[in-house]
């Protein structure tokens, strides 16, 4: 009973920060260092990612029908303007695929530490906080996803990339690449979005089947804790999700910047004071 409730804390982290840019992985590999499941090293491993799954089913929900390309009850422009935005969105996930694949196994071995996460946190804080005072009263060149070209699609997939290091934020990442490829807030953050539906899928894919190569088998147990993490994790999404949308239209990202850097040093005080 204790792992489950410890699967529902982090649940509900992961729903709150996966879109949000401020690094669902970091908080979650923060978190972890107290709230512990006893179901060893592998589950802990596989567990942290594939929660995240939940959230993205909330992405799923939310956007069924704009993402639905089957729907004929749509006109024919309609659905094709639907498989053009997809193709953008697999064209972007290439890169993440060519560079994180590869560096997945090294990055957990030797990264997952608080110091990383901590300093990767303040330094996009930063980075947020100037390049939204950079483009402060600026109209931004692309404010739907119809404008989104694929060259900026693909560069955008480059900086989801970057996300590989934790503490970095897959949403962060696209966002502030988005925003410095001219898109609007509310094109970057829904983008964002849809950029998580592939990636996240394919992440869980290839923790699940590490975990099973490693020896290891689900116990009853077990799927009760992954699958309350992950139930946990798309109700909490779901409402994060509604919330950053209203956000956005009328506030800028500072705030997540600010938050970033504060977490990042306060993370740094406990190590090292």
């Amino acid at each position: 009973m204790l792992d489950i409730l410890k699967a529902i804390v982090i649940g509900i982290v992961e729903g709150l920060t996966e879109f949000l840019p401020i690094s669902s992985t970091g908080h979650i590999d923060l978190v972890s260092q107290i709230v512990t499941i006893d179901q060893g090293k592998d589950f802990m491993a596989m567990f942290e990612y594939v929660i995240q799954f939940g959230a993205i089913l909330a992405v799923i929900l939310l956007y069924f029908n704009k993402l639905n390309p089957l729907d004929w009850r749509k006109t024919r422009a309609e659905r094709d303007s639907i498989w053009l935005l997809w193709a953008k969105v697999i064209l972007a996930v290439l890169p993440s695929v060519v560079i994180g694949l590869p560096l997945n196994d090294w990055m957990d071995e030797h990264l997952h530490t608080p110091v990383v996460v901590a300093t990767t946190l303040i330094l996009y804080g930063v980075l947020f906080i100037v390049i939204e005072n950079h483009f402060k009263g600026k109209n931004a060149k692309i404010t739907t996803l119809a404008d989104l070209g694929w060259s900026t699609a693909l560069f955008i997939g480059l900086f989801q990339a970057l996300s590989i290091i934790p503490g970095t934020s897959r949403s962060g990442a696209t966002i502030l690449g988005a925003i410095l490829l001219g898109t609007s807030r509310f094109v970057a953050t829904e983008f964002s979005f849809f950029l998580a539906i592939p990636t996240m899928v394919g992440v869980s894919i290839l923790k699940i089947g590490k975990f099973l190569l490693n020896g290891n088998t689900f116990t009853g147990q077990q799927w009760a804790i992954l699958l309350t993490g992950t139930l946990v994790s798309f109700i909490v999404a779901v409402i994060a999700i509604k919330w950053l949308l209203k956000f956005v239209q009328t506030h800028d990202f500072k705030p997540f910047g600010w938050y970033r850097i504060a977490l990042g040093l306060i993370v740094l005080a406990v190590l090292f004071i």
